[in-house]
C-alpha cells in the first residue's frame, strides 16, 4: 500500500499551538462527534479541557452533537448544547440570545464536499449570525474528502435557496469549509472577522484515504468514503419515491424500488457507458425509511476509477433510467423537504426546476448536463480567489 500523506487538520494545528490563537476568549463551539484530532479525541472534549479558553456553549448541527439522528429528524437542546436542527426552520440559525456572552464562535464540522450536505449551510448561518453579533468566527479547517480539484454540477437559481442550496455553488464544489467561508464572506459582504486555521500537509489532489487521517462517519448514512464519492449524484434520489439505499448497509451506493427488474435497470445503465463506474444488478430490503420491509430491485454503483467518475452526471443518469423503468409507479417527492413545502424536493436539490422539467419533456441526461457546463466554468473562475491550498 503506498504511503499516505501526513495531514493535520485545523483542530490538530490548534492543539499543537496549545490553543494560543484563542487564549482568553469565551467561546461557542459548533461541532459534532465526527470532528476529532489524530488521536481520535473529540473537539468538544479538547475545548472543555483546555486551560487557555473558556468553552461557554456548544452548538450541534443536523444529526445532533453525537451524530445519532437520521436525516430530517429534529434534535432537541440538552446539557448546554444548542440544537441548530430542532425541527423548525428558525432553529437552523443561532439567535442573538444564544450568542450572548461569547467573544468568538468556533466551527469544526466534517463536510463531504457536496452542496446539499447541510453542515456547510450551518457554517454559513453561523458565520452570518456571528457577523451580526460582532463576534470573531474561527473555522478549524479539514480536507475535502473528495479532493479539491474537481467541480461538477449545476449551481442554484434565485428563488430556489434552501438548507440544501444556501448559495449558488456547484453541487460538487471542491472546496474546504475554510475556503467556503472565505468565499461566502466576500460574496455576501459580511463584516465580521473571520479566521481560518488551515490544515497542514493537505494537497488538492488528495482524496481522504490518501491522507493518514482517521475517517469517522459524519452522519448515520455516510459510513464510508465510498459513500461520499457517489453522494453528490445519488442524493438526487431523495427527491423521488425511489430508495436511495437508506435502511441498507450501503446507503447511496444502492438504489431502486419494489417491482423493478434489477437486470433490466443494470443493463440500461451499463448501456450509457458512463466513465469510472459499473452498475451491478441487486435486490435489497430497506429496514427503515422508503419501502421499509419491501424487496426492491435496483443496482449497486461500483466506482472503478474515481478520477474519471462523474458523480453528478451519473446520478442524473441513474434518476433518468430508474424513472423510465418505473413508469407510472414513479413519483416526485411532494412532502415538505428541509422546511420548504411550496417547491418540490428535486428542484431544491438541483437548484431549479430546469432538470425536472427537462426529464419530464424526455430529454436525455447527456442533453440536460450540457446546460451545466457554463455554470461549472463560472464557478471554477469564481472560486479561484478563495483557494487556500
Amino acid at each position: 500500500m503506498p504511503a499516505r500523506q501526513s495531514v493535520y487538520t485545523g483542530l490538530d494545528v490548534l492543539c499543537q499551538q496549545q490553543f494560543e490563537p484563542l487564549r482568553g476568549l469565551r467561546l461557542g463551539l459548533v461541532t459534532h462527534d465526527a470532528a476529532i484530532d489524530r488521536q481520535f479525541r473529540r473537539a468538544a472534549t479538547l475545548f472543555r479541557h483546555s486551560p487557555a479558553v473558556q468553552l461557554v456553549r456548544l452548538f450541534g448541527p443536523e444529526h445532533g452533537l453525537t451524530g445519532h439522528a437520521q436525516d430530517l429528524e429534529g434534535v432537541g437542546a440538552s446539557d448546554n448544547v444548542v440544537s441548530l436542527y430542532d425541527g423548525t426552520a428558525e432553529s437552523l440559525r443561532p439567535t442573538a440570545e444564544q450568542l450572548q456572552g461569547l467573544d468568538a464562535l468556533v466551527i469544526d464540522l466534517v463536510d463531504i464536499g457536496s452542496r446539499y450536505y447541510t453542515f456547510q449551510a450551518t457554517m454559513l448561518y453561523c458565520l452570518e449570525a456571528a457577523s451580526r453579533a460582532g463576534l470573531l468566527t474561527v473555522i478549524l479547517d479539514r480536507p475535502n474528502p473528495l479532493g479539491g480539484e474537481s467541480v461538477e454540477g449545476p449551481t442554484i437559481q434565485p428563488g430556489y435557496e434552501s438548507f440544501v442550496s444556501v448559495q449558488p455553488i456547484a453541487t460538487r464544489h471542491g472546496l474546504t469549509m475554510g475556503e467556503l467561508a472565505t468565499l461566502y464572506r466576500a460574496t455576501l459582504g459580511l463584516s465580521g472577522e473571520l479566521r481560518v486555521i488551515r490544515c497542514q500537509g493537505w494537497q488538492r489532489n488528495l482524496y481522504f484515504d490518501e491522507t493518514d487521517l482517521p475517517w469517522v462517519l459524519p452522519s448515520p448514512n455516510m459510513p464510508t468514503l465510498d459513500t461520499a464519492i457517489v453522494y453528490p449524484g445519488q442524493c438526487l434520489l431523495e427527491g423521488t419515491n425511489l430508495s436511495e439505499g437508506r435502511g441498507t448497509t450501503r446507503p447511496f451506493e444502492i438504489c431502486g424500488a419494489p417491482g423493478l427488474d434489477a437486470d433490466a435497470v443494470a443493463a440500461q445503465l451499463q448501456a450509457e457507458s458512463l466513465p469510472g463506474v459499473v452498475f451491478r444488478p441487486c435486490t435489497f430490503r430497506p429496514t427503515f425509511q422508503k419501502h421499509t420491509g419491501s424487496v426492491c430491485g435496483g443496482v449497486q454503483l461500483h466506482v472503478t476509477d474515481r478520477l474519471a467518475f462523474q458523480p453528478v452526471r451519473t446520478g442524473l443518469t441513474v434518476l433518468a433510467v430508474l424513472r423510465r423503468v418505473a413508469g407510472e409507479a414513479f413519483r416526485w417527492r411532494t412532502d415538505p423537504y428541509e422546511f420548504i413545502s411550496h417547491i418540490p424536493a428535486i428542484d431544491l436539490l438541483f437548484g431549479s426546476s430546469r432538470e425536472r422539467l427537462a426529464l419530464e419533456a424526455g430529454l436525455s441526461a447527456k442533453e440536460i448536463a450540457r446546460s451545466w457546463e457554463a455554470e461549472e466554468e463560472a464557478f471554477c473562475q469564481l472560486r479561484r480567489a478563495f483557494l487556500l491550498y
